[in-house]
């Protein structure tokens, strides 16, 4: 019904446009977008699907059906977006995580794909079929508290964020995707959590104040304050792993994400708060992105 709707919109006589047709849309959209990004006619491709209501199929099976003007100037509107460096997720609003479609907005990181790697390290450690308790601290979107929920839907999950408009996201998120075996609570860190867990898991801020990193145009559009972390970005990772021994079960784990070069100092933090067992995974690319330790005792 919505791919009628959209193909007699498109059909229907209009004076000529610049983008007269979808074929010229994209062909003019490709060119503006080829200096952003690494998927220009990916980007272009989801535009004009987001401002045509429809799926990229369809631009590919109607490349003569024309633009209706006040589509023609949403679309140009949406390219202006994304040639000034915005990201691509917070112009049409959705970003997929763990084959999730999770609702973002400038309050919330953009879900990255190596924050899947937190993901996997901690499914291996939760029981399938068990009540585990889980915190997720900083969760942002509510991502990995999402993704977790989906695959082990017996957990019991507790995911904090110090931002209201964060957690109304994540919130959200959860609801739409129908997941409610997770508790959001508004605090810092572990502030607003009670009793023990089994496991515990944060991406939080770990970008240093002067890292060149933060000159990307597209970071200038993300949440300052869930991306920089004091000194050298260790400060939050830091704090987690001091407190960490305090929630954990014995025998419960800390999992956290951190920048590629950070490794060795948070293995470090980890040993010397009292956590055993430490390792490092990496990452798709070969980063060190990814590191975990155990309570013991």
């Amino acid at each position: 019904m919505q791919l009628s709707k959209t193909l007699l919109t498109l059909r229907r006589k209009a004076a000529p446009l610049p983008m007269s047709t979808i074929h010229i849309a994209l062909d003019r959209a490709r060119a503006a977008l080829s200096s952003i990004g690494k998927t220009p006619e990916l980007d272009a491709e989801l535009l004009l699907s987001q401002v045509l209501s429809c799926e990229r199929s369809f631009l590919h099976a109607h490349p003569e059906a024309h633009l209706a003007e006040s589509q023609s100037q949403r679309y140009e509107e949406l390219l202006r977006r994304r040639a000034s460096g915005e990201p691509l997720a917070y112009i049409v609003g959705v970003k997929e995580f763990w084959s999730l479609p999770l609702r973002v907005t400038p309050d919330v990181l953009i879900p990255r794909p190596e924050t899947e790697l937190l993901v996997e390290l901690a499914l291996a450690r939760i029981p399938a079929h068990a009540a585990s308790e889980i915190a997720d601290l900083g969760t942002g979107s509510g991502a990995i508290a999402i993704a977790i929920a989906k695959e082990r839907p017996e957990s019991r999950i507790n995911a904090t964020d110090v931002s209201k408009p964060a957690l109304t996201v994540a919130a959200g998120n959860a609801r739409r995707l129908g997941h409610t075996n997770i508790r959001f609570l508004i605090g810092d860190w572990f502030s607003p959590l009670r009793g023990r867990f089994h496991l515990i898991i944060s991406n939080p801020p770990y970008v240093g104040i002067s890292d060149p990193h933060l000159q990307d145009p597209a970071l200038q559009f993300e949440p300052r304050k869930a991306l920089i972390s004091a000194a050298d970005g260790l400060h939050d990772l830091g704090l987690i792993a001091r407190k960490a021994g305090v929630f954990l079960n014995p025998g419960g784990w800390l999992i956290v994400e951190h920048g590629y070069d950070q490794g060795a100092r948070v293995r470090e933090l980890f040993e010397h708060y009292g956590l055993r067992e430490i390792e490092t995974h990496l990452d798709l690319a070969g980063h060190e992105r990814a590191t975990l330790g155990r309570r013991v005792g």
